[in-house]
């Protein structure tokens, strides 16, 4: 299973971006690149790292009514809107496959 992590309160809320609208919830391939991210974007500063695992997906996705989007930040130095947008069904079999090619891919919001 591959690991990433999403930035979450303590009240239990998750740090998501506005995409046109749209709310996505950046994942990092690390604790340490999310707090990278975390020191160039001010929004995040009452935000951690968590590990996204099972129970944390359904949280996310449960919060929405199931509308949560992600986005796998490519860089935490760079932009958080370049990175690759995931739904729930792709975020899931990313998980559980690990594939990796598919992560590296960069798109710009």
């Amino acid at each position: 299973m591959k690991t990433l992590f999403a930035m979450r309160r303590a009240n239990g809320d998750w740090f998501a971006l506005d995409d046109r609208g749209s709310f996505r919830v950046p994942l990092f391939h690390s604790s340490s690149a999310a707090m990278v991210a975390r020191t160039r974007e001010t929004g995040m500063e009452c935000f951690r790292p968590v590990l996204l695992d099972v129970s944390a997906l359904e949280n996310v996705t449960t919060t929405d009514e199931g509308k949560a989007c992600f986005w796998l930040v490519a860089d935490p130095l760079m932009d958080l809107s370049r990175g690759r947008a995931l739904d729930r069904d792709e975020l899931k079999l990313f998980l559980n496959n690990g594939d990796a090619s598919s992560a590296n891919q960069v798109t710009t919001g």
